[in-house]
């Protein structure tokens, strides 16, 4: 992919991404990086679990300077924009540390798909067939998963075009399921309605993730992640990471348009995009 994360996807790989719901992209972090990053879940994990802990926090990527880059990182972002367009913010992002646990029962069922309500309310709209995408998330694994039973993410290939999954009689594994293992540095993005659930782990590798979701400007945030938009962090972030932290010149910018109801050519990433000739007429949703 292009340095500056701004390169346009393959139709192969849109297609594969249409096909599975998910994507597995080898080498995204470099290792400097990928050990700046876990320096920062490190100080994160330090004073918001002071027992040891599982954690999960939401909202997490203005807590560290080295957090903002990963809203356009070069390697993954050009899936997002590839996939979801332009009109996009990043609506929902979690930090996961996970010790070892090898005396935990699995869960009862974990599998869902992500949304909450994205799920059960377009169905008036949609019956039964596959509902919207409407968001999707970026994963970056900065810890070794590349074995199973270190509590990596569970996840049915091609699910995301079903919008219900049977339980099975004992509370196993649905028939497809794929534990993803991936080397420290590795990332993955999926798509919102692929079934995916959590895993024990078992073994002595503490699970460190990080998660970037991406929805549309139009849908309300997720989190609650307030940010200090005098200070250093909020200063030292692009145009188009703004945009993808929610600002706007106004609520009608959310949705694409300026007052009089065209398009905004301003709205940064849209422009950015632009400049460098990438708004693909042929795909409805990078006009």
């Amino acid at each position: 992919m292009n340095p500056t994360g701004f390169e346009a996807i393959t139709p192969e790989q849109r297609d594969e991404f249409q096909r599975e719901g998910i994507l597995l992209i080898r080498g995204a972090l470099t290792e400097q990086h990928r050990a700046r990053l876990e320096a920062a879940v490190d100080r994160v994990y330090a004073t918001e679990r002071t027992d040891g802990g599982t954690l999960h926090l939401l909202g997490f990527l203005d807590r560290d300077e080295e957090f903002g880059e990963l809203l356009t990182q070069p390697t993954t972002f050009p899936y997002v924009w590839g996939l979801a367009g332009w009109n996009i913010y990043s609506h929902h992002n979690h930090l996961d540390v996970t010790p070892p646990t090898p005396d935990e029962a699995p869960p009862a069922w974990g599998w869902h798909q992500d949304g909450y309500r994205q799920n059960s309310d377009p169905e008036m709209l949609f019956g039964d067939q596959p509902r919207p995408m409407l968001s999707l998330k970026v994963a970056y694994v900065l810890s070794d998963l590349s074995r199973t039973g270190r509590g990596a993410t569970k996840v049915i290939p091609g699910s995301h075009l079903r919008n219900t999954l049977d339980r099975t009689d004992d509370g196993s594994d649905p028939r497809g399921t794929v534990e993803i293992t991936a080397n420290p540095g590795d990332a993955f993005v999926f798509d919102r309605r692929l079934w995916h659930s959590r895993s024990v782990n078992r073994s002595a590798v503490t699970r460190k993730m990080l998660f970037v979701g991406y929805t549309y400007r139009w849908i309300r945030p997720l989190d609650d992640m307030p940010i200090d938009r005098d200070g250093e962090w909020w200063r030292n972030r692009t145009p188009v990471q703004k945009q993808l932290l929610g600002e706007a010149t106004h609520t009608a910018n959310h949705w694409g348009v300026n007052w009089d109801g065209y398009i905004d050519e301003k709205i940064p990433l849209r422009h950015e995009l632009q400049t460098r000739g990438l708004l693909d007429r042929s795909i409805p949703w990078l006009r």
